[in-house]
């Protein structure tokens, strides 16, 4: 399993932008990326230099929120609905866009479940719930 660490994903993210803006080819998960990008201008300074990107402290005191951090959620919702794991995540997926009229608003919705199950498995040493995120998904319906 790769797992990236905040600078990898504050490099990935940057690059994404940089690659969109000179036009040149990007990796599938790269235009999955691109997609959230797009979704999110006002993240646009913060993608537009990598040193700067890298240095920042996105700490809860700081008050402000991780663009980071919400990119990749969205990019790791989008994953796991593509491959439908945790199993029934497209289903409630597809059911919350259709409750908010935008599959946006949906991933807002399942990013605080995600959120959720992360903070429960880190506190308690366990790994990730996916039934009880799913669950927690439904619930939202």
């Amino acid at each position: 399993m790769f797992t990236p660490s905040s600078h990898d994903v504050r490099r990935f993210f940057c690059d994404v932008q940089r690659k969109h803006r000179a036009k040149e080819v990007l990796t599938p998960l790269e235009a999955m990326a691109l997609d959230w990008v797009l979704q999110h201008p006002e993240y646009d300074d913060a993608l537009s230099d990598v040193e700067a990107a890298l240095a920042r402290d996105y700490s809860v005191e700081g008050g402000q929120a991780n663009p980071f951090l919400h990119l990749a959620m969205h990019l790791s919702i989008s994953e796991q609905v593509s491959i439908d794991s945790p199993r029934g995540i497209r289903a409630a997926s597809e059911a919350l866009t259709r409750k908010y009229d935008s599959a946006h608003e949906a991933h807002h919705q399942i990013m605080e479940c995600l959120g959720e199950m992360i903070w429960k498995s880190q506190r308690s040493g366990l790994p990730p719930d996916g039934e009880a995120y799913i669950e927690s998904i439904k619930r939202r319906l």
